[in-house]
C-alpha cells in the first residue's frame, strides 16, 4: 500500500512539486532518503524536512 504525498502535512506547495519532480510520488518513496539529498531539492526546506 503507499501513501501519496497529498498525506503529509502541509509541507507548502513549492516542496510538494519538487519532491514530486524528483520522482517521489509517496510517503514510502520517502523512506530511507537522508535529509541531506531531500534539502538539495529547490523548494524543499527546514519546514518541509521538519515534517517529513
Amino acid at each position: 500500500m503507499t501513501t501519496s504525498l497529498d498525506a503529509l502535512p502541509k509541507i507548502g506547495a513549492p516542496a510538494t512539486r519538487a519532491l514530486t519532480q524528483a520522482g517521489y510520488t509517496s510517503l514510502q518513496g520517502l523512506a530511507g532518503v537522508p535529509r541531506t539529498e531531500l534539502s538539495r531539492l529547490h523548494g524543499v526546506g527546514p519546514k518541509a524536512i521538519r515534517i517529513i
